[in-house]
């Protein structure tokens, strides 16, 4: 299974580094050198991550082949893509990748029925929880445990506590 593990912000000085946005929490095992990543577009890969380091809170790589700022700067907005076994899961048992998510059904504590997960959005700062309504439409739940208490993988569901006016205006569950 192949994840989305990053992806190529700016060049960073003249020597072929990049800036990147780490999209998962095992960026040491995912995004260490040796690495061999798949990428989109796939025109523009596969990358061997040659080096990494932080620098200023941002992680920075430097890929094989890839020598200067120009090079550097002609991959970004690039995903990184690593494959991973299906069966594999994060070590803290708080923690879910995103295929292990998307399906779920999504309900309330008292079991009202709220919808689908469709996709993980990935903002800087914050995950959210895209979910698909039975009745048409979307709505985004921040995904944190205020606001998702429990996710049973067994069950195949996502259990939520919504605050008032989340999931419709005026709502209150």
């Amino acid at each position: 299974m192949q994840l989305v593990v990053a992806r190529i912000g700016r060049a960073h000085g003249i020597r072929g580094e990049v800036t990147v946005e780490v999209r998962t929490d095992e960026p040491e095992l995912r995004l260490g050198p040796g690495a061999v990543l798949a990428t989109e577009p796939a025109s523009a890969g596969p990358l061997t991550i040659e080096s990494g380091r932080v620098h200023s809170g941002r992680l920075l790589l430097r890929f094989a082949g890839v020598a200067d700022r120009s090079a550097a700067e002609a991959l970004r907005n690039t995903l990184l893509i690593a494959e991973v076994d299906p069966d594999e899961v994060p070590d803290d048992p708080e923690e879910f990748y995103d295929h292990q998510l998307v399906d779920l059904d999504v309900v309330t504590r008292d079991g009202t029925e709220v919808g689908r997960i469709a996709e993980i959005a990935h903002l800087p700062g914050q995950d959210l929880l895209v979910v698909r309504r039975p009745q048409g439409g979307e709505v985004m739940i921040p995904f944190v445990t205020a606001f998702v208490p429990e996710i049973d993988l067994a069950e195949q569901r996502a259990v939520i506590a919504p605050p008032p006016g989340l999931l419709d205006e005026g709502e209150s569950l």
